[in-house]
């Protein structure tokens, strides 16, 4: 059956298209998912994280830390893939498939999802290019286009042509590497541009992007006089070089001000319809939020930003309540113990990353 289409907001304002597959559909796509799991998982690349078992984003991101850490990496390579989702290559995929699959089975319920088309105001519209973002089975056939397309390709140009240390790590289509010398990165974007057009794809123009950066970025570019250090986005997080007490190198990781900014915009409209519950339930879920807020920000070199998270969420909090009696608001010594009562206080959850990262890689 068609898939019905709906759209989600992006934290940039821009809408996400998702594909919601009928209800026996996912129950056969998900079927369908665990077999070829156990297949590709002894194909898969290391480097690639992205909805994969016993992989989350946390170890996207303990794979890029150690590695700029422990590494002689000097750039980084930011790249987007231009609506990656939308433009895949049905053909292609099939062809990718059929490489690793024999049962003409598995092979004809792929394209039957992938010729199904979406749903749309009554209509139904259907492409040969795609996977349907939001689909039960679209992550594993993501992965399974980037390891043909990408994966196999990267890692053979890291072993033929780096002429220093390089690392690689992708979370479905956000990719990053990092490179020693200059040159072997701009070798590699240029050759990859070239590779993913094979394969129907593009880069982003404007995201994807080369900077300097690792353990003497900062004092290069002051010797050159280009300005504060740059960073760089990966999985809700901007991170950047810093340095210990000590004066030693520390990459560090920060909550994205946009992301951030969106999740207050989203709770202060819940408060606005809850305005009228009482204070106990209002608290309640205000503390779920804050606690499911930490769980993934929780990590270490980030503790400014979830107290500064909690700190908006008060306000907010406060503002309702004000609002909702002629009295006025509460003032802050009154709703500060308010606070304390059912929102949890800001703290690291996460290790730091050398530490989760030896546990799950011993070697």
């Amino acid at each position: 059956m068609p898939s019905r289409r709906h759209y989600i907001p992006k934290p940039d304002g821009r809408q996400r298209p998702i594909a919601i597959a009928a209800l026996e559909d996912k129950i056969v796509q998900r079927a369908t998912a665990a077999v070829l799991n156990a297949i590709y998982e002894t194909d898969f690349i290391g480097f690639s994280y992205g909805f994969r078992p016993g992989r989350s984003q946390h170890d996207a991101l303990d794979a890029l830390m150690v590695g700029v850490s422990s590494t002689k990496v000097n750039w980084i390579l930011e790249v987007d893939v231009r609506s990656f989702f939308d433009e895949v290559s049905q053909e292609w995929l099939v062809r990718f498939l059929e490489h690793r699959i024999a049962d003409p089975r598995i092979i004809r319920l792929i394209r039957k999802w992938l010729r199904a088309g979406v749903l749309e105001d009554g209509v139904v519209t259907v492409s040969d290019k795609g996977t349907g973002q939001g689909s039960v089975i679209s992550p594993l056939l993501a992965n399974i286009y980037l390891h043909y397309s990408f994966d196999l390709w990267a890692e053979r140009w890291r072993r033929r042509e780096a002429t220093g240390d390089m690392i690689i790590v992708r979370y479905a289509d956000d990719i990053v590497v990092g490179f020693e010398p200059d040159d072997d990165a701009r070798r590699f974007w240029a050759a990859m541009r070239e590779r993913l057009q094979e394969f129907s794809l593009s880069l982003h123009p404007d995201k994807t992007r080369l900077i300097e950066f690792g353990r003497h970025a900062a004092a290069n570019r002051e010797r050159r006089g280009l300005g504060k250090r740059e960073t760089f986005d990966f999985l809700g997080f901007k991170l950047f070089c810093g340095t210990t007490r000590r004066g030693r190198f520390l990459l560090k990781r920060r909550s994205r001000s946009d992301r951030m900014k969106a999740k207050l915009k989203e709770v202060g409209g819940q408060l606005r319809q809850r305005m009228h519950q009482p204070i106990p339930e209002q608290g309640r879920w205000l503390g779920q939020v804050v606690a499911g807020y930490y769980a993934y920000h929780a990590v270490p070199t980030n503790w400014a930003a979830l107290a500064a998270f909690r700190y908006e969420v008060i306000r907010r909090w406060r503002w309702t309540l004000g609002r909702r009696s002629e009295k006025g608001a509460l003032n802050w010594e009154r709703m500060k113990r308010l606070a304390d009562d059912w929102l949890p206080q800001p703290r690291i959850l996460h290790p730091w990353p050398e530490q989760r990262f030896a546990v799950k890689h011993p070697r």
